[in-house]
This record gives structure tokens, sequence and C-alpha cells, in this order.
């Protein structure tokens, strides 16, 4: 079984505007997930330097970047990255463009965790309706068209607040969104915006949203989370 999460850390401000990435890394290491989906991991302007120092995850996590960043400051891909356990590895990785109005993207990489290769999705879908589900297409067909079909997380902030329609039932066609919560505002949580979908080789151990005092202050955003076995 793994431990998968998915967390806008919204540059690491957090909802008293101050910008303390030790406390994204504090809740972080309170979920001790296996992967995690970032969403928003780098400044946005300039050198889009990223906002966790790799210097803190080397020293106070058990998690590292998956090497996905264009910029040599950056950790993710228009602020997309992902992060793994120390003791898997990487067999390939990508950055994706998507269809957008502003610059988006998503990630893809896949590595070998507890012992098989997985394939893992973060990404930050628009606000519009029309190019969220433009974006679902693209990230759909960048997965229909690999060589090797490997069994699929995707994780990240949708910006889908409809409970089923949109880019979800897109999504939702060949796989199961998993029901983690609400997940925004993170001082009171009434939006899914958040979301992890899986493909059909995974069953759903337990699922939820990290609601820690935390969690509270580190984002707008809470962390979602989910613990996945493989079917036989």
């Amino acid at each position: 079984m793994i431990k998968v999460a998915s967390y806008n850390i919204r540059k690491a401000i957090g909802t008293d505007r101050r910008r303390m990435p030790e406390r994204i890394l504090a809740v972080l290491n309170e979920i001790d997930a296996d992967i995690v989906a970032l969403q928003e991991c780098d400044r946005r302007f300039g050198a889009r330097t990223a906002v966790l120092p790799r210097h803190l995850l080397d020293e106070h996590s058990d998690l590292q970047p998956v090497p996905l960043a264009r910029r040599p400051d950056s950790m993710g891909w228009h602020g997309n990255a992902l992060l793994i356990r120390k003791s898997a590895s990487v067999l390939a990785g990508e950055a994706l463009h998507l269809p957008a109005l502003e610059p988006r993207g998503a990630v893809t990489a896949d590595v070998h965790l507890a012992g098989r290769p997985l394939r893992i999705v973060g990404m930050h879908l628009d606000l519009s309706g029309l190019w969220r589900r433009r974006q679902a297409h693209a990230v759909l067909s960048h997965l229909d068209g690999a060589v090797e079909r490997l069994p699929t997380i995707l994780m990240g902030d949708l910006n889908e607040w409809r409970p089923a329609g949109g880019c979800l039932a897109d999504f939702g066609r060949d796989h199961r969104i998993v029901p983690t919560g609400p997940s925004f505002h993170a001082r009171r949580p009434v939006g899914r915006l958040d979301r992890i979908i899986v493909s059909s080789d995974w069953i759903v151990e337990s699922c939820g949203v990290h609601a820690s005092r935390a969690a509270r202050t580190a984002s707008d955003h809470l962390p979602i989370w989910a613990s996945l076995s493989l079917k036989n």
C-alpha cells in the first residue's frame, strides 16, 4: 500500500499572509506520503525560484523532487512539482504543455516505488471551465498515447466547483475520482477543488483531507490524501 497526497501550497504564503516554507514542510511531514503533487511551488515572476528550498527537503524530509524543472532555481513546471520518497527512483519524467490563455502546465513521471513502476500526473487547471476541459483532454490524450500502460495516479488543483460535471466527467470516464472531501478555503473548507484520480488498477483503502492546525495556517488550501493498494 502507498500513500499519496496533493497540496496547493500557494507559494508558501499562509492564511496569515506570511511566507513560511517551513510550515509547508511541517505539514508534509505530518502527512508522511510516499508521493506528493504540489501546485504553486515556484514564485510566479522573475526567475520563478522554488519556494521550498532544496536544502530544507534534504535536511528535514524523506522526500525528493522529481527533476522536471526547466529553470535552474525552480522546483517544477508552471508551479507543478512531484515529490517522491528518497528510497524511490525516477524512471522517466516530462513537463506537459497545456492549452491555455495564461501559462499552464502539468508534470508526469514514471517512478519505481513499492516494488513496481507507477505513473504520476500533477496538474493545476484553469479557472475557465472551457479551458479546464481542453486541458483535461490534453492530459488524457498524453496518457492514451503512452507506449507502456502503468497504474496511474492523477492529482492536483482542478479548480472545478461542480461535483461531477466539466473536467471531472472527462477524467471519470476511464478513471475513478477519489472522494477525499472539501479542501478550500483552509479556514472553512467548502470547495472540492483539489482532487486525486486513479486508474482502475487501484483500490482506495482510505482517503481524506489533512486538516491539522498547521495545515489550516500554512496555505489557503488543505492537502488531500489517499492510501492506495494495487489489485491482484
